[in-house]
């Protein structure tokens, strides 16, 4: 019996799995097994599987599409481990990560726990700009993998990992989506167990591969964000979560005060000076610095825009957000 069990949904990306399969067979601490969740692709990714089986304990299996989440509940009653890890197919490990891993957890004992992600150099310099937005103190919060963080961590489900126990206690991932992750986070911290985040246990995350998908992915963020809120008052009501949709009205209040007011351009200004220079301190790169520009502005427009828009529809219309965002929500098998 492996230590780890690893569980990994995918959807129509064979490539993507190839790339961490690769990834997963270079690991210097073998301890852990890999369950493969194939949620109704129609681009399955099982050939690909047999050229890794002398390297890494496999174990492939395919069902009706049902969403991440519920894959990954699928692949935890599978699972043999002492841990469960979870992992997005588009992610790339280094080698290194189950060694930090384990040597963090030995020293600092942790119910549910996550790590933080980086931009491999093989990635475009367009996946490199939204890794630094996601990734940005002044458009998270410092929120999303940083030990000084302005919320308690919450693991994000492209990098995380809880004890048995916990989900056997607590449970799995809702139908929502995106959104399972802080939800399960939500329930862990509520039923009295540690979370924590493994500075040292990063992964590689390719993300969207254009600013039309991120556009999508962050509105739908600020949607469930609104869903979060609603269903864990004591935990989900921070200023931070309010101040991309704080940025939207305000930066419309400036343009339609243009009209007649001057110097309206200097708050956009400031902000952009402010984005270029954190993304070229992190980044080193003029180019990507200057992506990331973009991919912030695109982040704060769409999570803003989306939190007001649940907000309106959730909270002033009191519609049950079931029937107002149907397409958030997955049918559970």
């Amino acid at each position: 019996m492996k230590k780890y069990s690893v569980i990994v949904p995918v959807f129509n990306r064979p490539q993507e799995v190839k790339e961490l399969l690769d990834s997963l067979s270079k690991q210097t601490f073998t301890d852990f097994e890999l369950i493969v969740v194939e949620d109704g692709s129609t681009e399955p990714c099982e050939q690909l599987i047999a050229a890794y089986t002398d390297k890494i304990t496999i174990h492939y299996f395919f069902k009706e599409n049902s969403g991440p989440g519920d894959s990954r509940n699928f692949g935890m009653n599978k699972a043999n481990g002492d841990y469960f890890i979870f992992f997005d197919s588009d992610c790339l490990i280094p080698p290194q990560y189950f060694q930090a891993l384990d040597d963090h957890l030995t020293q600092h004992p942790l119910d549910a726990f996550g790590g933080p992600d980086a931009a491999h150099e093989s990635f475009s310099n367009v996946q490199k700009a939204i890794n630094q937005s996601m990734t940005s103190f002044v458009t998270t919060g410092g929120i999303r993998g940083r030990k000084n963080q302005l919320d308690k961590f919450q693991p994000r489900s492209f990098n995380m990992g809880l004890r048995r126990e916990v989900y056997e206690q607590v449970g799995g991932f809702s139908d929502i989506h995106p959104g399972e992750d802080p939800d399960l986070s939500y329930r862990i911290m509520n039923a009295g167990y540690t979370t924590g985040l493994v500075p040292e246990a990063f992964v590689y995350h390719k993300r969207r591969i254009d600013f039309g998908k991120f556009y999508t992915q962050v509105k739908k963020f600020g949607m469930v964000r609104v869903i979060l809120m609603k269903w864990y008052p004591e935990r989900s009501k921070k200023l931070v979560y309010y101040l991309p949709s704080l940025f939207v009205i305000g930066s419309l209040l400036l343009i339609l005060s243009s009209c007649w007011l001057p110097y309206t351009w200097v708050p956009f200004a400031f902000l952009t000076a402010v984005l270029w220079g954190e993304a070229l301190i992190e980044t080193d790169s003029f180019i990507i610095a200057f992506l990331s520009i973009f991919a912030s502005y695109i982040q704060l427009f769409g999570y803003g825009w989306g939190f007001i828009k649940a907000q309106w529809q959730i909270n002033m219309n009191e519609k049950e957000e079931r029937v107002a965002f149907p397409k958030l929500f997955f049918r559970k098998q």
